[in-house]
């Protein structure tokens, strides 16, 4: 059942990043396009915003496929890292976009004789591509929150909605005022939007890469809670990090009571350590090596 349900949960998020992408694919022609027939630079951000979640979304579904296939004797793990270099991927991506797009901001406010994209076009365009972020974003919303590559993958559309609210604004400000700099003023709001999803995206990404403990995980309270386990003596070489988000993995040395291994219940104190770390830290994946009490002390070099 487990198995079965994993398997619908993993087809419904691909069901909903393929929705969202060919959304948000359609919308990036028009947007280009309105881009090009108005002269705006906040529609071509905005489109390069889209085109980067074109991509992300894409390599996202692709990831979530690999992610499925089964653990091999070379990647013993299976595949479930590829989500963790999808994310990474997305991070660079929409850091490249934001850079591109404040860089011809800047430039444009700069000119002596800014020239005014045309204001409907731009409005009708950028009301599309409003639109279409808010379908795409309610479609990936209710998928898994614990993946980061479903998480990346909504965080990116959220942002672009933001940034098609601003390109609606500019729209709305050139149409009225006839004020030129809106359009340069909004797309530097949009790379403003960008840079700290992407900062964001790329520290959890380096936390896993780098096998820091998760975020969520306090180390010590593992420790202190396996030593309150009745015949352990001592806790060390602990180790804690994810394959990806929402997969933490453990690992100890455990020490006990030389009756553990006298009485044959080396068994019976792995399952209850084991159920420990399921039941109070959610840890399914665990490793204990259980030692005699006094162990560590003759480990070279010894850990905590």
């Amino acid at each position: 059942m487990a198995h079965d349900h994993g398997h619908d949960h993993a087809s419904s998020t691909r069901t909903r990043l393929a929705i969202a992408f060919a959304i948000i694919a359609v919308v990036l022609v028009v947007e280009v396009f309105g881009a090009w027939l108005s002269g705006s630079l906040a529609l071509l951000a905005d489109a390069g915003h889209m085109a980067s979640d074109a991509i992300g979304l894409l390599v996202a579904l692709v990831a979530s496929v690999w992610a499925t296939r089964p653990a091999t004797d070379r990647h013993t793990f299976g595949f479930r890292r590829l989500e963790v270099l999808a994310a990474l991927f997305n991070g660079v991506l929409l850091t490249v976009v934001a850079v591109v797009v404040a860089i011809e901001a800047v430039r444009r406010l700069t000119e002596a004789d800014p020239h005014a994209p045309d204001g409907i076009p731009m409005l009708v365009v950028a009301g599309i591509g409003l639109l279409a972020n808010v379908a795409a974003y309610l479609v990936l919303r209710g998928g898994d929150r614990r993946s980061m590559n479903m998480r990346g993958a909504t965080l990116e559309v959220l942002g672009d909605l933001f940034g098609s609210i601003a390109a609606v604004v500019a729209g709305v400000v050139l149409l009225t005022t006839g004020f030129a700099a809106a359009d340069a003023i909004a797309s530097l709001v949009i790379a403003a939007l960008i840079v700290p999803r992407a900062a964001l995206l790329l520290r959890d990404v380096v936390r896993v890469l780098t096998e820091s403990a998760p975020r969520e995980t306090d180390v010590t309270l593992i420790r202190e809670h396996l030593l309150e386990t009745p015949e352990v003596v001592a806790v060390h070489d602990v180790h804690v990090w994810a394959i990806t988000s929402g997969a933490p993995v453990f690992s100890a040395h455990v020490e006990c009571e030389e009756a553990v291994f006298a009485e044959g219940r080396a068994g019976s104190m792995l399952e209850r350590l084991g159920e420990c770390l399921r039941g109070h830290f959610d840890v399914e994946h665990s490793t204990f090596q259980l030692e005699p009490a006094g162990h560590s002390e003759r480990e070279e070099p010894a850990h905590r």
